[in-house]
């Protein structure tokens, strides 16, 4: 109790500053307060205020000077503009983009190979020791080890914990509204499959994950996709358009620090797009899988909290927070679960037992929202060293989102540069990134990329992408 309390003490003391840095209050080569007078003001430690410093240089925001005291180092001058709203087609396309992502994807998992495409967190950031010995517990709590199989709907005790998780985002669910799945891919496929069929047509922000893209392509079903925002995600007059047609069967939306743009779409504008989902009686399936990785002081609601009628068939998983290779996922598909339900039973018959046990063990015991709040730190400050970087070593004119959360960050050089061609010297260089092209069925996106913040921060990468920036200005 007393740790959890001078941790809180650390981490106020720390946001304070930071907010008057990021808000330019407090600019670059200005000087803070020094240990002595934080101590005073704030009536602590000071081991806690230099926690508190120690957290801010973690992100780069901060510098000491020796003999000197500690200064503001992140400048907004740096941090490049965002992109505007994106303007796709508005014609639905069955694409084929399987040979552009085997050849990003193909020499992944290479010694020495930077993986800056991949959208997850590097081993380096999980706790895997603790996984590890909740692992082992699992296979002896469970009844037969964990061999036997469990019932369709998945773990109870996991299910339970999701439901009491989803409170944080003012979600009514019970365990009963819920079934796991094996990742949050499998979950959006059941979905697909209970609302569309070979031909349909389904609604998708652009850009979009090259995996949603993937999936529709599998299932033989069309892609219309939407304008978007890098802040605040797709334009809900394009989205009631899409509603109207009917040729659209269904939306899919990432609704929270989407992937590749890393918007968020606002509270209000979740509740009109499942007010306009319900009026026009078109199912929208969620994909909620970043909305743990926030970066302010509350996670954001998600449509499912705004859902009434059971439209919202609401997608989950710890897949890119937790275990990536656990694939424990989840879903709420509202008043398609029956469909759901006999999908899962048909294709996978059930989830992997032990692994459901251990993600059930780590919500409950608290666990994973204190991996959650390092992971958080991590990850915000990482993003923020990136900007800086893309400011100052990436081609003039170059433009990049602002995510407040999860894990990428999308970036948009000038409109001579093609990132696919420049992959080849990168990968040359051991260098991945994820081109933008990827992230569409269009011929669209030639000129961006995204990148992955959720690598351990060291010399190596920071030297590796000011490398990747001179490329780009040398084309």
């Amino acid at each position: 109790m007393e740790k959890n309390k001078n941790e809180f003490k650390y981490l106020r003391i720390a946001e304070v500053i930071e907010r008057q840095i990021l808000n330019n209050t407090l600019r670059a080569g200005d000087k803070i307060p020094s240990l002595r007078t934080l101590c005073r003001e704030y009536g602590v430690s000071q081991n806690t205020a230099l926690n508190a410093y120690y957290y801010l240089e973690g992100k780069m925001l901060i510098e000491a000077r020796p003999q000197s005291g500690y200064y503001v180092s992140f400048s907004n001058a740096r941090i490049p503009s965002i992109p505007k709203k994106t303007n796709p087609s508005t014609i639905a396309n069955h694409g084929d983009s399987e040979l552009l992502v085997s050849k990003v994807y193909g020499n992944l998992g290479e010694n020495g190979h930077l993986a800056l495409s991949l959208g997850t967190p590097a081993n380096e950031l999980l706790p895997i020791a603790k996984l590890n010995k909740a692992l082992i517990q699992a296979t002896r709590d469970l009844k037969g080890s964990g061999v036997a199989s469990d019932k369709v709907e998945g773990n109870e005790r996991l299910r339970r914990q999701i439901a009491r998780w989803a409170f944080a985002m003012e979600s009514h669910l019970t365990h009963e509204d819920i079934i796991t799945t094996s990742g949050c891919l499998n979950a959006l496929s059941y979905c697909m499959m209970a609302v569309a069929e070979k031909g349909d047509t389904v609604a998708m922000e652009s850009p979009v994950s090259f995996g949603m893209l993937q999936l529709a392509e599998a299932l033989g079903i069309k892609v219309l996709e939407l304008p978007t925002h890098p802040q605040n995600g797709v334009d809900l007059n394009a989205f009631e358009d899409a509603l109207k047609s009917k040729q659209v069967k269904a939306s899919l939306l990432i609704s929270n620090f989407s992937n590749p743009l890393g918007s968020c779409m606002a509270d209000k504008n979740k509740e009109t797009a499942v007010i306009l989902s319900e009026k026009y009686n078109k199912p929208l399936i969620e994909n909620d899988i970043n909305g743990d990785v926030y970066f302010g002081k509350y996670r954001p609601k998600s449509c499912k909290t705004f859902d009434k009628t059971g439209i919202v068939l609401w997608c989950g998983s710890i897949s890119k927070t937790l275990a990536p290779g656990y694939r424990v996922g989840w879903v709420a598909p509202g008043k398609f679960k029956e469909k759901v339900l006999r999908l899962k039973l048909f294709l996978t018959i059930a989830s992997t037992s032990v692994t459901q046990e251990v993600i059930a063990n780590f919500l409950e015991t608290g666990r994973y929202e204190n991996h959650l709040r390092k992971l958080r730190a991590t990850l915000h400050g990482n993003m923020l060293k990136y900007s800086q970087i893309i400011g100052k070593y990436f081609p003039e004119r170059t433009m990049a989102s602002r995510p407040q959360g999860g894990f990428v960050i999308w970036v948009e050089l000038p409109v001579k540069i093609d990132t696919m061609e420049v992959y080849e010297k990168t990968s040359r260089r051991e260098i991945s990134y994820a081109p933008g092209r990827i992230f569409s069925l269009q011929n669209q996106y030639n000129n961006c990329l995204r990148l992955n913040y959720g690598l351990q921060w060291n010399n190596k990468l920071e030297y590796r992408l000011i490398e990747l920036g001179n490329l780009f200005k040398n084309t």
